[in-house]
């Protein structure tokens, strides 16, 4: 939604100077959206948030005064009377629990999922990937059913998504695991151009092979006019997968 808004081509006919105050979240979000919504829409306040459905909603948020930085690359402390805490050592990705009045009960006539998301004591297994920061900031990396594993090295879709999204003809992309013989698993990336940019693949991986540890590198990227998207606005990253196995002959 707010990539939408800033990228419409008839938002300077628009007076949005209503528009005061924005809240990130429900996907990985780029920096560079942060800094696009405070420069060039002028907005005062931006921050971000972490949540899920089984936890009401939200878990962590920035508050105002943070600084830039933690806005930008963290989404905040944990909101009053909950406890966050993550699965590793401490600034190390790992899966990412929650405790607190806002954690369901359960799933619905389902016990034995509910056993496996919801410990004995009251933690709430979230599926997510973080780290905490000292100050107890959560940065999420990613999904645990979204990485993958490229030669014995974890590969964390987000990240690599971020840094292409640095590109200055990248609009919008999504990146995925595909298999591959010789490492088991490799990156594939499904882009969206700006209007009138004209790079190509080859490009890509060249300029990817520059900004980035090897094994993030995407080995294949394909062009989309647009990112498939459920009624949420997040990528369906089970339909591009399909595509990916389907492309390395799987």
């Amino acid at each position: 939604l707010h990539q939408s808004l800033l990228d419409h081509p008839a938002r300077s006919t628009h007076d949005l100077s209503a528009l005061r105050l924005v809240v990130t979240g429900a996907a990985v979000v780029p920096l560079k959206l942060v800094e696009r919504l405070r420069t060039e829409l002028g907005i005062a306040t931006v921050l971000t948030a972490y949540g899920l459905s089984e936890a009401s909603g939200i878990v962590t948020m920035c508050r105002r005064g943070d600084p830039a930085e933690t806005i930008a690359s963290t989404s905040g402390r944990a909101i009053p009377d909950t406890e966050i805490r993550v699965l590793a050592d401490p600034g190390t990705p790992g899966e990412v629990l929650v405790r607190g009045f806002n954690v369901m009960r359960g799933y619905f006539e389902d016990p034995e999922t509910t056993a496996a998301a919801i410990t004995p004591d009251g933690w709430l297994h979230t599926g997510d990937v973080g780290v905490l920061d000292e100050a107890g900031n959560l940065r999420i990396t990613d999904r645990i059913k979204d990485m993958f594993i490229v030669g014995g090295f974890n590969a964390y879709p987000a990240e690599i998504e971020q840094l292409l999204g640095l590109h200055p003809d990248v609009a919008d992309v999504a990146v995925v695991g595909v298999p591959d013989p010789r490492l088991g698993e490799v990156g594939r990336a499904y882009v969206v151009r700006r209007p009138g940019a004209t790079t190509t693949a080859d490009d890509l991986i060249a300029w990817s092979r520059r900004e980035m540890a090897n094994y993030k590198v995407p080995r294949a990227v394909e062009f989309m006019e647009q990112l498939p998207r459920n009624a949420s606005g997040k990528v369906v990253k089970g339909e591009l997968r399909g595509r990916g196995q389907e492309s390395a002959g799987c």
